[in-house]
């Protein structure tokens, strides 16, 4: 009989368990352009040599090609504490989803028990002569209880759980891309800064040659006191800007020791004219490369989440239906518990109908359905930023690339202008005021180009960022989904 009524009850599972209720999640459409108009340069070969070198969406900085950057990036990913709170989130999450999908299998329960006691002789209701009073009894049973996911309840769950451990795996590639793009920003700017220290130097060697020559000319009775006071003044100025910037490369170097949690960290001196251009990006950057952001990943996760739980809350509008089964035995002698005449077993089928709530459950479907709406409005805020922010990193990389060519020919015109003020001052043509005028001149014209080369690798490692992580040819651009284990 208990073989019947088991496969009755499996044959029951099998044809309740197609039935799930709640919306199945449908990507909504994104109403964005196809591609970017603002992408692409006016170099003639630009377009052809970046679109057919793909960058990897997870190593973009090796665009660089620089290994002092790629070893900050390796002990970065290594020490950094929020990529290591990130990966705790994973396993958390993991955990979650296993337990959820622990639930549509059933839970099998081992318990045993043994008694002994002794009853009143002496009680209202005393034992009969002969009646042993010490009593013994011993109970070994299999226990097992399952809910019929006959509304998908359980289903839904573990699909809202599943959603949600790939949202903490996009989660942690956001904090990592992040923290990649402050990594590099930082080392930019270090080596920025470092250009400008040594155009500082040597514009203060000039200084001193000048101040040291403009004292001779004293001495001769060519120049005035004016002119020495004038030279003095200026090689101050420039001695106190130089050590501003050595305080700006150790701040920046202790950041990056942070970001890469080396505390000895000390980043070998370079020079920012040595890095290599980095590629530029293609024109006709299709939109649908933001789908490789992590955090639009994430927030679509969210809200296939959300989607799920309206499932989960609708299904408990209806029925639960649970099976429960017992096998063991049960004998007031230890040794015998486990015979034949002493098993026990039991076997039922359980129906709980909610028939009044004074609304409870329907006002948990509106609730769950108006965090999917949020979820919804999340995400399509999501995509909507991340198409402005790819946006403008692409106008700042043509811009930054346009300003930096102009402050380049801004420069070599001042450094020709001050060699002709300086001859001309030597040869007594013109003033000492005219060689301090050009000096300044050129140092603030030199200064400027190192920062506008700064500012257009930085709006490219923006660009990188605002695309999460780079772009592929334009047959690869769709990034394979994460996956997530059962």
């Amino acid at each position: 009989m208990m073989s019947r009524l088991n496969l009755i009850h499996v044959a029951v599972a099998m044809a309740l368990a197609g039935c799930m209720v709640g919306p199945d999640y449908h990507r909504p459409d994104n109403k964005l352009p196809a591609s970017y108009s603002d992408a692409g340069s006016s170099d003639a070969n630009a377009t052809d040599a970046s679109a057919q070198a793909g960058l990897k969406l997870d190593a973009w900085w090796e665009s660089f090609q620089d290994p002092v950057l790629t070893e900050l990036m390796q002990k970065a990913f290594a020490n950094n504490v929020d990529i290591a709170k990130a990966v705790a989130r994973i396993e958390e999450a993991d955990a979650a989803m296993r337990e959820a999908g622990a639930s549509l299998f059933p839970q099998i329960d081992l318990t045993s028990n043994g008694m002994r006691q002794r009853v009143t002789e002496t009680g209202a209701f005393p034992i009969m002569s002969g009646i042993p009073v010490f009593r013994e009894n011993y109970n070994l049973q299999l226990g097992t209880s399952f809910e019929l996911d006959f509304w998908g309840r359980l289903r839904r769950a573990r699909e809202a759980a599943r959603a949600q451990a790939l949202g903490t795996l996009y989660a942690k590639d956001t904090v990592s891309l992040s923290l990649s793009s402050l990594v590099a920003s930082n080392y930019l700017l270090l080596r920025s800064v470092e250009a400008q220290i040594a155009v500082s130097r040597d514009s203060l060697k000039t200084r001193g040659e000048s101040l040291d020559l403009t004292k001779r000319r004293l001495e001769g009775g060519v120049a005035s006191i004016l002119d020495v006071h004038q030279a003095e003044v200026a090689n101050s100025n420039l001695v106190a800007q130089l050590a501003d910037l050595v305080r700006q490369r150790e701040v920046v170097q202790h950041q990056l020791a942070v970001l890469t949690g080396d505390y000895e960290l000390k980043v070998p001196e370079g020079d920012i004219h040595q890095l290599p251009q980095p590629p530029i990006p293609p024109t006709g950057l299709p939109s649908s490369l933001l789908e490789a952001r992590p955090d639009i990943r994430e927030a679509e996760q969210t809200m296939i989440s959300e989607n799920a739980q309206i499932g989960v809350a609708k299904a408990a509008m209806f029925p639960t239906i649970t099976l429960t089964a017992a096998f063991g035995g049960e004998s007031a002698d230890l040794s015998r518990v486990l015979e034949s005449p002493s098993r026990i077993w039991s076997t039922g089928l359980g129906l709980n109908l909610p028939i009044f709530t004074a609304g409870r459950l329907s006002a948990r479907v509106d609730q769950a359905s108006a965090r999917q709406k949020q979820a919804l409005a999340t995400y399509q805020g999501s995509i909507q930023t991340a198409f402005k922010e790819v946006r403008d990193a692409l106008v700042t990389v043509r811009q930054s690339r346009e300003r930096e060519e102009a402050l380049n020919i801004s420069q070599n015109a001042a450094k020709q202008a001050l060699q002709i003020s300086e001859n001309r001052y030597k040869s007594g043509y013109s003033g000492y005021l005219d060689v301090l005028d050009s000096q300044r001149v050129y140092n603030d014209a030199a200064l400027a180009f190192i920062q506008s080369r700064q500012s257009r690798l930085t709006a490219t490692v923006d660009l990188f960022k605002a695309l999460g992580g780079g772009w592929k040819t334009a047959n690869a651009y769709q990034q394979p989904e994460k996956q997530a284990s059962n």
